[in-house]
């Protein structure tokens, strides 16, 4: 798979009322995001509900998405807390046509040192070892929060196919000593309020849960930046985080879920424990 540039979305998992999955909406929601210059999905993450769903509905999505993409490339998130299910999450992704897999650490029991986590992420990463692996950094959530500078370090020695970090943390100084440390590694940033923050410090590509709906957004702030003109990629960073800022205030993802309805591509409810709006 080639570098990524530009925006990623991180898409959403459809869903009947009853809670099923719903997986003849993802034709639709995959050719509407390729119309509106997307780079790439990332599937099953944070956005897609992948945590709460088993894992027959996540290779079902995988697959799907996989299917329905064609001309874009298909990032899976495959972390589990049972580490034998994200191996066979990463199994699963390669053998259905996956252009990358990608993990969040294991987090019901703490982990308590950075080897750990690398032994996990390598464990993980060698059951698709030929597919480029990226760590899903997103210690809001996971609560798992080492050095990523060191993990990138001391992680080369044993995951071989280790290309870089979603880093979905706001502190952009951490981000670009990533990007500084070795340019064979990809830092694929996960705030969509901070992206033009993240273009200055010297990000290429970013995954996002608003990209589903406000791709336009995002790419007029990349070319603005592109173009030097701060003065305007300021002024259009700015009405996303005003975006950003509404969706925080009515729960985040169930908010930004329940926006894709309101632009024709409605993609069901919510899983417990989030609240469907």
């Amino acid at each position: 798979m080639e570098r990524i540039k530009g925006l990623v979305p991180a898409v959403f998992t459809p869903l009947k009322a009853n809670g099923d999955l719903e997986t003849g909406r993802i034709k639709s929601i995959s050719d509407f995001l390729i119309d509106e210059k997307v780079s790439a999905f990332y599937v099953c993450g944070s956005t897609g509900e992948g945590p709460l769903l088993t894992t027959s509905e996540r290779q079902q999505v995988t697959e799907a998405y996989i299917d329905a993409a064609g001309r874009v490339d298909v990032i899976v998130q495959v972390g589990h807390n049972s580490i034998r299910e994200a191996v066979a999450l990463a199994r699963h992704a390669a053998g259905a046509g996956a252009a990358a897999i990608s993990a969040i650490p294991p987090s019901y029991f703490a982990l308590t040192s950075l080897t750990i986590l690398i032994d996990c992420m390598a464990e993980i990463a060698a059951a698709a070892p030929e597919l480029p692996f990226y760590y899903y950094h997103v210690p809001a959530i996971t609560r798992v929060d080492f050095d990523m500078v060191e993990f990138l370090q001391q992680g080369q020695e044993k995951i071989a196919n280790l290309r870089g970090i979603k880093y979905t943390k706001p502190t952009v100084f951490e981000m670009q000593a990533c990007l500084d440390l070795d340019e064979r590694f990809e830092i694929l940033f996960g705030s969509d309020e901070m992206m033009l923050s993240a273009l200055a410090a010297g990000a290429q590509g970013a995954v996002g849960s608003t990209f589903n709906f406000a791709a336009p957004l995002y790419n007029s702030i990349i070319s603005a930046f592109e173009a030097r003109d701060l003065d305007k990629a300021r002024s259009l960073q700015y009405r996303a985080v005003q975006m950003v800022r509404v969706f925080y205030k009515y729960g985040g993802q169930p908010a930004i879920k329940a926006t894709m309805k309101l632009i024709g591509m409605d993609c069901g409810p919510n899983r417990l424990p989030h609240k469907t709006l």
